[in-house]
């Protein structure tokens, strides 16, 4: 089957608008000895309506629920096992993001021996940690995957459409009934509401006729308006240190922009197609979708590097004026190109020690009955330390979370003693992207 150019470019153009949206939304500042970083939403309140331009995570659970229902269905007409496919895609993540922790580690246990400031180094093992929640969300979509999939050919739009509707009810008994806890359940709401939109854009019914993604996008702006007019939500599409945010959990309000979104950009597939009919336009967008993982993991290294730079004593070359002044907004052209330059080669070098992981074997351990059960316990160890590292960091209190590295390791493990049948593939690897 030829290959989706338009996903191939919608994630691209993600990536691109998450580390443009992390870098222009951080400010660095050094005070009293002390290196920081905030949030310029919270200083900046006319700042919130660009989270409607910089909010893309939506792109990544549309184009993977794409991806995820392409590949799943190929390996499963060639006889491939929910074990083998589920391990297979749990790999393709886990091995570069298991490169970023051990670095990352490496990096806060350097910094201890080197008399680092214990909150400094909490508050940058937090901003380098902080992007990991997509990981634990993701796995658990890849892990449902034929199940959800086989629903949507059962039963259609019916899914997503039952996911919404309890979506807005967690969020009313989140809301109205102060059961905070139920609000975890809008992790796989939410976003799975965006996988199965996904699943609906492969298999044509999403966009055949094309008026189907204008009802959708029309569907989304309606909601949306209402529920930022009359309802209890911001505009704030990241919703960060807000007492009713949109993303932790996400809400409906996300959702409905989510179907705004994805509705606007799948009704202009046609015109993106004919762009990427052009050779060179499709050879950058091919190379540059390889670096869709890497870009994505590393993307907030380069602020730590050029914060200590740029900003620590006894350099001190940037200025620090008042968030949200004229001439912050002037410097942020200089921040995020000097951000731009460290990225490049970085992801270059990356790039190239990764390189190794693909002549990995599938795995040490020998196959058996236990192999379907081990990959559900790797998956949810390694899934739920992620989400650790997400909410406390690489340093929370200056200290390395011995714990959590210790649970993500064996979830880890678990996933590689979860071997493929000898007869099949040898080697797993990863893709620089995942598809």
């Amino acid at each position: 089957m030829e290959r989706n150019r338009c996903a191939d470019l919608l994630r691209v153009g993600a990536i691109g608008a998450v580390a443009l949206g992390h870098w222009l939304l951080t400010s660095v500042t050094y005070q009293g000895g002390h290196l920081s970083g905030h949030n310029a939403l919270v200083y900046v309140g006319w700042g919130r309506w660009l989270t409607l331009l910089l909010q893309v995570m939506p792109v990544f659970f549309v184009v993977g629920g794409y991806a995820n229902a392409l590949s799943w269905t190929a390996h499963h007409q060639r006889g491939q096992t929910w074990t083998d496919w589920v391990r297979g895609r749990t790999l393709r993540l886990l091995w570069p993001t298991t490169v970023y922790v051990v670095v990352a580690v490496l990096a806060v246990t350097t910094a201890r021996i080197a008399g680092a400031d214990a909150a400094g180094l909490a508050r940058a093992g937090w901003l380098a940690a902080l992007h990991l929640w997509f990981l634990p969300v993701y796995l658990l979509l890849i892990a449902l995957t034929p199940l959800l999939l086989a629903a949507h050919r059962r039963w259609g739009p019916m899914v997503p459409a039952v996911m919404a509707v309890g979506a807005a009810a967690v969020d009313a008994a989140v809301l109205g009934r102060h059961l905070p806890l139920l609000g975890f359940g809008n992790y796989l709401l939410v976003w799975g509401t965006m996988h199965q939109w996904g699943f609906a854009w492969q298999d044509g019914t999403l966009t055949r006729p094309r008026r189907r993604c204008r009802v959708l996008a029309a569907t989304g702006t309606v909601l949306l308006a209402a529920l930022l007019t009359w309802g209890p939500f911001p505009v704030d599409m990241i919703g960060v240190g807000m007492r009713v945010g949109n993303t932790t959990p996400p809400s409906i309000a996300l959702l409905a922009f989510a179907a705004a979104q994805t509705g606007l950009l799948l009704a202009a597939e046609p015109a993106l197609a004919r762009l990427l009919a052009r050779p060179s336009w499709w050879r950058l967008v091919s190379r540059l979708n390889r670096t869709v993982m890497t870009v994505y993991l590393w993307h907030m290294v380069p602020v730590i590097i050029v914060a200590v730079a740029f900003y620590f004593y006894p350099t001190g070359l940037m200025p620090q004026p008042t968030i949200g002044s004229a001439q912050w907004w002037a410097l942020r052209a200089a921040w995020i190109g000097l951000l731009a330059v460290v990225l490049v080669p970085l992801t270059v070098i990356v790039m190239w020690m990764q390189r190794p992981l693909l002549l990995l074997p599938s795995g040490p351990g020998v196959a058996g009955w236990w192999s379907p059960a081990l990959l559900p316990c790797g998956l949810a160890a390694a899934g739920s330390a992620l989400a650790r590292l997400a909410i406390g960091g690489f340093a929370p209190g200056g200290h390395l979370p011995a714990v959590v590295l210790a649970v993500y390791a064996g979830g880890l493990l678990a996933a590689l003693f979860s071997v493929r049948p000898p007869s099949q593939d040898t080697a797993v690897g990863f893709r620089s992207a995942p598809e």
